[in-house]
């Protein structure tokens, strides 16, 4: 009877450690699943900080490049202007010289000789007492 006994005690003991060693893998299994909960929290924590960087990283890099354009059509807007008007001096000048060229050889020829020259005088200074 003491074998029988013994074996019932072993038998016994064995499903008392059996039901302790499954109560335990029960907690490891839930440790394990709040492990797992926290990791993928912090794992979707990381990942929208990272897309947060990324917009922020992007919009920044798009209101430097309006800048730089902007910047860059003020410089070139101001440098069309600036040979504009040293285009358009240029053409004065050009014409002021063709003017004053024209007017030289049109007074040359009409001041060819003294008596036409004695006219246009007297004819310039009619002018000046009319006006």
């Amino acid at each position: 009877m003491k074998g029988l006994n013994d074996r019932e005690a072993n038998i016994a003991g064995s499903i008392a450690t059996a039901e302790r060693v499954k109560l335990e893998m029960a907690q490891l299994k839930s440790e394990n699943e709040e492990l797992l909960a926290t990791a993928r929290e912090e794992r979707s924590a990381m990942l929208k900080e990272a897309k947060e960087i990324k917009d922020k990283m992007i919009n920044d890099a798009k209101d430097d490049a309006k800048v730089q354009a902007a910047k860059i059509i003020t410089e070139a807007q101001a440098s069309i202007q600036n040979q504009k008007m040293a285009a358009i001096t240029d053409i004065k000048n050009q014409v002021g010289n063709l003017v004053i060229e024209v007017s030289e050889k049109i007074l040359r020829r009409e001041l060819a000789n003294k008596s036409e020259q004695e006219k246009y005088i007297r004819d310039l200074s009619n002018d000046i007492k009319l006006n």
